[in-house]
């Protein structure tokens, strides 16, 4: 029997015989009737920058569907992914661990191994022993199979069936990752058995053109790496042969994963659920469907946009349709800020006009800056919530913690350590800050939030990335900045302020030493 078998059993003995003592996470702040079971619903978007969305004050680009959350339910202005980049944040919030506790939870590459141990407690597990069918639809990353990476052409294992998953249909990477196709469950989807699939991320595998060797075959061509193996006209990061009659159409991608989402829904409306629907908009490759092309009138980049948001509305007129809206609670949020050119020259730098993706905050995807973790979040639960907007700080690592309390759930002692119970909070019912915060950027410099204050910590990295005109926020001095007054952190005033300095190093310094926060 496995150790998280054993921590689920233990932690259901203790609920019986301890009713009255469960933990905080769970029952603490107790305000939902037992008889509620709400749907969940989770959609998490890619790339996506607090100033993307016209609810967060885009003014260049419209989405409706996104902003009838905001206008139905809460709206939080000050809430956080883990990282600035999008493995580690998908690692923080489906196992309420800061991803920078655990080697490996790097950007991970198109055939690593599975990076959640399925020991480890996780939000789908929790969801699941709740009573609720669980799925994840759309973008992974976070590897599948054992050490060494998985068996594209037979059974992948582990995979999220192994980690509290009923059911998966995956893009295993990123769309500019190879292999390029779908994972149901175990198997990629469609594979050919004569036409088996090799990748490698070291050498050339095969004889399939790259981009960098035949331009002439590409129809969006790289601005910076991506010019491996081309598959649908684009060449990606990795080498590829096989797999012909799997590979996915990129223009197809929303319509798919949209699909599968919506079918999910229809299966499962008569029980408790829980959705993950994690899309692949707006990253690159950022290829949307004819239907969408030139619509925005700023590129692919803003084409992808207004198909997300119409893969968000197909989810809440499923709701509407079955009658299902008023008792699902549906989240909205990204796993990190914006990059507008993220390798392809697909126009989003030369048609962004007055477009601010990351709203008033510096930086961007990989920053240490606010713009690289502070994201749109919104949650609607018509049954449960009123509609508002929270300036609450508040973080995804809190997720776990928070659906587990609002679904009766003890977290077993000595899993998901960083996650608090704030459903008070997401609820609406309360705008009380988390007491601190921890931001993580690409380089692996930290930084720590508390009240109006935020201290990033020194790093030697590079300060500036001229492939993708991001500021990194990377200074091997220290910084700090008075959010209050600054919230674009151009004034560092770590020298006028050496006490506010010292305890924040401090307390950084026993977060990570192994204190939850």
């Amino acid at each position: 029997m496995s150790i998280k078998a054993l921590q689920l059993i233990s932690t259901l003995l203790l609920m019986t015989a301890c009713s009255s003592e469960q933990s905080s996470s769970a029952s603490e702040k107790e305000t939902i009737p037992e008889e509620i079971s709400p749907n969940i619903i989770l959609i998490y978007t890619d790339d996506v920058g607090y100033g993307d969305v016209s609810s967060y004050g885009a003014t260049e680009i419209t989405t409706p569907n996104i902003d009838r959350l905001a206008e139905e339910g809460i709206q939080f202005t000050d809430a956080h992914t883990t990282s600035a980049t999008c493995t580690p944040s998908r690692y923080g919030l489906l196992t309420g661990q800061y991803p920078w506790r655990k080697d490996g939870t790097g950007i991970a590459r198109g055939d690593a191994a599975l990076i959640i141990n399925p020991d480890q407690v996780t939000l789908p597990d929790l969801l699941k022993q709740a009573g609720y069918t669980t799925s994840v639809v759309g973008k992974w990353h976070l590897g599948l199979g054992p050490e060494g990476g998985p068996d594209w052409n037979g059974e992948i294992s582990p995979s999220p069936l192994d980690i509290g998953f009923d059911e998966s249909f995956l893009i295993p990477a990123t769309g500019d990752r190879v292999p390029t196709v779908y994972v149901a469950n175990r198997r990629v989807v469609g594979l050919d058995p004569q036409d088996p699939i090799q990748v490698s991320f070291r050498e050339p595998i095969g004889d399939e053109p790259t981009g960098r060797d035949n331009p002439e075959l590409l129809k969006m061509h790289p601005s910076h790496g991506h010019d491996m193996t081309i598959v649908n006209g684009i060449s990606r990061i990795g080498y590829m042969t096989g797999g012909g009659a799997a590979r996915w159409v990129d223009e197809d991608m929303a319509d798919t994963i949209t699909a599968r989402a919506v079918n999910f829904i229809e299966r499962y409306q008569n029980e408790p659920f829980f959705l993950y629907f994690s899309t692949h908009d707006i990253h690159v490759p950022r290829v949307p469907h004819a239907r969408f092309v030139g619509k925005s009138g700023m590129g692919p980049r803003g084409d992808a946009m207004l198909q997300l948001d119409w893969s968000v509305g197909e989810i809440l007129n499923t709701l509407d349709s079955l009658q299902l809206t008023e008792n699902t609670l549906v989240i909205f949020t990204s796993d990190n800020g914006p990059v507008v050119d993220d390798g392809y020259h697909d126009e989003a730098v030369e048609k962004l006009g007055g477009h601010k993706p990351a709203g008033p905050f510096r930086g961007g995807k990989y920053s240490a800056f606010e713009a690289g973790t502070r994201v749109p979040l919104l949650l609607r639960w018509p049954n449960r919530t009123e509609p508002g907007v929270s300036d609450a700080l508040t973080s995804q690592i809190d997720f776990l913690a928070s659906l587990a309390a609002l679904t009766k759930q003890a977290v077993p002692s000595g899993s998901a350590t960083d996650s608090q119970n704030n459903l008070d909070v997401l609820l609406g019912d309360s705008k009380e800050n988390r007491e601190f915060l921890i931001e993580h950027a690409a380089s692996g410099a930290l930084s720590l939030i508390k009240g109006k204050w935020k201290y990033i910590e020194p790093n030697d990295r590079p300060f500036y990335n001229e492939n993708t005109d991001t500021e990194l926020g990377n200074m091997p001095e220290p910084q700090l900045y008075d959010l209050s007054a600054d919230q674009g952190e151009l004034q560092n005033v770590a020298n006028q302020h050496p006490e506010v300095l010292s305890e924040m190093q401090a307390l950084l310094e026993q977060i990570k030493a192994g204190e939850s926060g």
